[in-house]
């Protein structure tokens, strides 16, 4: 072969420099890394390019979540426009196994390639092995065992009729094959001894080099865990055969290869540095985005009945055209936040509401059974990202935020939806809710003048142009009206309700409550938050088994009812937004542990309103901090013997800061009939 050969004289030539064969495949390995130096340099360069990608690459997966044929189509726009050679990344290793199978034919070859031995020289040498010493007439190595055969001592000649057989025999001896002990004619399996450590030696340089490369190496540091290992596993054994089953000297350009691979990555990593052309920050922005699909993907797996339906549910919402109004809720217990709309737009209209839930057990299903205006569809969070993406409505209602910004994105098929949301609480959303998280939502609903306040001054902020809607609080009205019809119960009550977010009671200070009021004529009911039982599900059934012994510690985890915040005489409670539900239901106070601020908006101070959050507590009643909850017990008596002093407070500031009470349902149902008419009348007028 032609490049066996090219390869071949550039071995002669730099073991002549020598006369040592370790250091001539020394300078062979690094001669043939700086005349690949180019291709390096190129790769360098589309690695870069590659990971300078990645967060657009990211946001495609993102936005086109489950939708494999859009992704690919945005993908490969995306490469064509960036001039992106998606194989480039494996030229080097192509070029890297076509030299070592070149390298391996010179190796076997030292007659031919070392010593420039005629053919017919070598032929006849090598026929003689097979004849005399019954060498495998198709092995590859036979020119080294004639080299090994020539360097023994007090051995019989058997060459001796071969043409210049003396100066033959003095060449081939004096052929320098030792390098540091080892000789580089050796085969692990055949010789054993101390060639052992050849494979050993060559394996521990492939694990060298993935170490480093998946530190150093741009675009190896983004791969998933399995390519990494994936490669680490091909490069180790690859190594292993090599030192094992082919002569040392191969093994040693192998290892030579390796560790000079390290070198140029960090030399090329000086030279053309990725920091300079990636922006990390949002490239791990991007990777988190993603990664938390994934997860939402992978979790929750459902039983053969629920995939059953997710899959009938799916396909039946696409088979209805012209849909007007759809509603989303994430589970069973966001039905109430959207009850007086719902049940307002049943009473005074005919539209069909399309009520899409992520939960098989909701009770909107019962409801479509009741109501024909009902169309009720169970879809699991897999399938909900693409179906969002691809929904075809006038109007769509949320209760969650984070809308574009997180797993669920705006339509892509129909641009002109309007999207609106609805608190899910009364509290500030400025603070309590992620940057941004509502910015792309199209309406706004607002429980009072506080939310009010905040949408506009976020719309001016980052100069927004969403409608801001004075609403009310449908969940209030219907808490109100349930609580005049509750039976009240005659024994103390106290609601302990955390908030979910980091440092919160339940991880603070729950058991210390819990310690002092075990024991009291009290009955305790603790009502964690939903998104924290889905994430800490298994700490909370383990509590239950611990004060299961206690009769007045009860754990509610069904969140569909109201009748433990409307029994209760006291909420205890940290940030969450149930404070303002329970205490302006039931004009009774509040006692809010000072656990750390939920702060979920870290830009919330540049909108210049106080959050509700902050100066209604003192409003609502008192204030215990973490360190003196050891005194919450005498608190509580006192709260509950001076009801008066709080229920009048709680009166005015129930009045101030809700809109339309009583009658948000129909408020907000009347602007949602309102969109609809006029997005019917557009499209009548574009015909």
């Amino acid at each position: 072969m032609f490049i066996v050969d090219i390869l071949g004289n550039l071995m002669r030539i730099f073991y002549n420099l020598f006369h040592n064969y370790g250091l001539a495949i020394l300078l062979f390995t690094l001669f043939s890394k700086i005349i690949l130096l180019p291709i390096s340099v190129w790769v360098q360069k589309n690695s870069i390019k590659m990971v300078k990608m990645q967060p657009s690459i990211n946001r495609i997966k993102i936005n086109y979540f489950g939708d494999k044929d859009k992704i690919a189509e945005e993908e490969s726009i995306l490469y064509h426009k960036e001039k992106y050679n998606a194989f480039a990344s494996l030229i080097p290793l192509i070029i890297q196994i076509g030299l070592l199978l070149c390298l391996v034919e010179v190796i076997n070859h030292p007659l031919t390639y070392l010593l420039n031995t005629p053919k017919e020289t070598t032929q006849q040498l090598t026929n003689i092995m097979v004849e005399q010493r019954g060498s495998n007439p198709e092995s590859s190595s036979l020119e080294i065992e004639v080299v090994k055969e020539i360097k023994k001592e007090n051995q019989q000649n058997i060459f001796s009729t071969v043409e210049n057989h003396e100066a033959i025999e003095e060449q081939v001896k004096n052929l320098n094959f030792n390098f540091l002990g080892f000789d580089l004619t050796w085969i692990a399996v055949v010789e054993q001894h101390l060639s052992i450590w050849v494979p050993i030696l060559a394996g521990l340089s492939a694990l060298f080099m993935c170490f480093a490369q998946n530190k150093i190496n741009v675009l190896q540091q983004e791969q998933s865990n399995w390519n990494k290992y994936g490669m680490l596993i091909f490069s180790v054994g690859l190594s292993l055969y090599l030192g094992a089953f082919v002569p040392a000297g191969v093994a040693l350009y192998w290892i030579y290869s390796n560790l000079f691979a390290v070198l140029q990555q960090w030399l090329l990593n000086l030279w053309i540095n990725p920091k300079k052309y990636i922006d990390y920050k949002e490239l791990e922005t991007t990777n988190e985005e993603l990664k938390a699909l994934k997860e939402i993907k992978n979790k929750n797996k459902l039983t053969k009945e629920e995939r059953k339906k997710a899959k009938n549910d799916y396909k039946r919402f696409f088979k209805v055209v012209n849909k007007h109004l759809v509603f989303y809720s994430e589970s069973n217990g966001f039905y109430k936040y959207y009850k007086g709309i719902i049940e307002y737009l049943l009473k005074n209209t005919n539209i069909v509401i399309h009520y899409i839930t992520s939960d098989y057990h909701d009770q909107i299903f019962d409801l479509e059974k009741e109501n024909h205006q009902i169309k009720a569809y169970f879809i699991d969070e897999k399938r909900l990202i693409t179906l969002m993406m691809k929904i075809d409505a006038d109007v769509v209602v949320m209760t969650m935020p984070d809308l574009q910004t997180y797993h669920i994105k705006r339509s892509y098929l129909r641009k002109d939806i309007e999207y609106i949301y609805i608190p899910h609480g009364m509290d500030s959303l400025n603070m309590t809710m992620r940057t941004g998280s509502m910015n792309y939502f199209d309406t706004i609903y607002t429980t009072g003048p506080h939310q009010y306040d905040e949408a506009i001054k976020t719309n001016e902020y980052y100069h927004l142009n969403r409608k801001i809607i004075k609403w009310g609080y449908s969940l209030l009205d219907d808490m109100l009206s349930e609580y005049k019809k509750e039976n009240k119960n005659k024994t103390k009550q106290i609601l302990i309700a955390p908030s979910w977010q980091k440092d919160n009671i339940i991880d603070l200070c729950l058991s210390k409550i819990l310690e002092k009021l075990k024991d009291k004529n009290y009955d305790c009911y603790i009502r964690p938050h939903p998104q924290e039982i889905r994430r800490k599900k298994d700490k909370f059934l383990q509590m239950q088994e611990e004060y299961k012994k206690y009769p007045n510690i009860h754990f509610e985890l069904d969140f569909s009812k109201n009748s433990t915040v409307f029994n209760a005489d006291l909420l205890i409670t940290d940030w969450s937004g149930i404070a303002f539900e329970y205490a302006f239901t039931t004009k009774k106070p509040v006692v809010f542990i000072d656990t750390p601020m939920k702060v979920m908006n870290p830009e919330y101070k540049n909108i210049k309103v106080e959050p509700f959050n902050i100066w209604a507590r003192k409003e609502l009643g008192e204030i215990v901090k973490v360190e003196e909850i050891n005194t919450i017990d005498q608190k509580i008596d006192y709260i509950i013997n001076h009801y008066k002093e709080y229920q009048a407070k709680i009166n005015k500031l129930t009045k101030e800061s809700t809109y339309n009470l009583g009658i948000s349902g129909k408020v907000g149902a009347e602007y949602i009939i309102e969109t609809i008419q006029k997005k019917i009348e557009e499209r009548r007028n574009e015909k």
